[in-house]
């Protein structure tokens, strides 16, 4: 069997991609940072740049497909144009490689950022949205790839796209934002709430559906990997239930919040730090971000468990690996 090519190997989402694939019996080839390496997994490392199309091209060789796991997610940068650097030029040099070198096709994950939401409706892949509707860097920068990816698929190059929605669990390394949420309550800096939503799913059923993607996704469709649409509070109380710690009882209004994010946001621009509270996440909680993962349960037989166990996962390895 060829190798399978990866990147985002040393990642949250990609790690767990790479691990099961290597479950499935796969060669893995993971695309690392001079210098990295995937932790716990028995991988080949190629080092490149998903900016350094050659790097690519030398990592692909012979291999027979590959997972674009990859991105900057960043809800703040100091320099915003590094995300599109990465995330859409990036992705237009995966997809050139991957053609140039002959793979068989190319799981590409994007993210629920780019689905429409409408009203109180639970997005679809099929809801309208726009680049206006982008709140922030990191979702346009997304938007743009994704587009990209949809149009190289014309040309008849078969891509396969992925939207995970909020995924939580293990191995959460930087951490990820929703990650930063989990950590920042069990650290007690969680004070509040307002009054938004997640679609939160385990983040070992998102791998399972970049699995599924490949062996059963349509090229060309995009396919919503999501798990529980839940409010910030009911999520908050279950990180109670498997944390022991306390769950905030204060809403605050999405006035106050997205003053707080100005201000935090403001700040950040002086000090170049990351700000406690990025202006882009509080516009972000303006809408209940749910979602419809019926099209991938029906033609992936994407079958997500509850939010609840990888939420107990995540308390468990960030606690056991020094992050509270």
């Amino acid at each position: 069997m060829k190798p399978t090519f990866v990147t985002g190997a040393t990642g949250f989402v990609g790690w767990h991609v790479a691990r099961l694939l290597i479950e499935k019996g796969h060669r893995v080839r993971a695309l690392v940072r001079p210098g990295r390496t995937v932790p716990e997994l028995e991988v080949e490392t190629v080092e490149g740049d998903l900016r350094d199309r050659a790097s690519l091209e030398r990592g692909m060789a012979g291999c027979g497909v590959a997972f674009h796991v990859a991105a900057d997610y960043r809800l703040w940068a100091p320099n915003p144009a590094e995300l599109f650097e990465t995330n859409v030029g990036g992705t237009v040099n995966m997809l050139e490689a991957a053609r140039d070198c002959g793979l068989d096709r190319l799981v590409y994950t994007s993210t629920v950022g780019c689905i429409g939401f409408t009203g109180d409706r639970a997005g679809t892949e099929d809801a309208p949205t726009m680049r206006e509707a982008m709140a922030g860097p990191y979702k346009r920068s997304k938007y743009e790839a994704e587009l990209r990816a949809i149009e190289f698929c014309s040309s008849g190059f078969p891509v396969i796209i992925v939207n995970p929605t909020a995924p939580v669990g293990d191995h959460d390394f930087k951490p990820t934002p929703t990650g930063k949420i989990i950590v920042d309550f069990l650290r007690g800096r969680m004070p509040a709430y307002v009054d938004t939503g997640l679609n939160l799913v385990d983040v070992e059923d998102v791998a399972e559906g970049h699995w599924l993607a490949l062996e059963r996704g349509r090229k060309g469709e995009r396919y919503i990997l999501g798990g529980e649409n839940l409010t910030l509070k009911a999520i908050f109380d279950l990180l109670a239930s498997v944390s022991g710690r306390p769950a905030p009882s204060v809403e605050i209004s999405y006035a106050v919040a997205y003053l707080a994010g100005w201000i935090s946001t403001a700040w950040a621009k002086l000090t170049k730090t990351e700000p406690a509270v990025p202006l882009d996440a509080v516009r972000m909680a303006a809408k209940k971000m749910w979602v419809s993962h019926a099209k991938a349960a029906e033609h992936l037989g994407y079958r997500p468990r509850p939010a609840l166990e990888g939420l107990r996962r995540a308390v468990d390895w960030f606690r056991a690996n020094g992050y509270t």
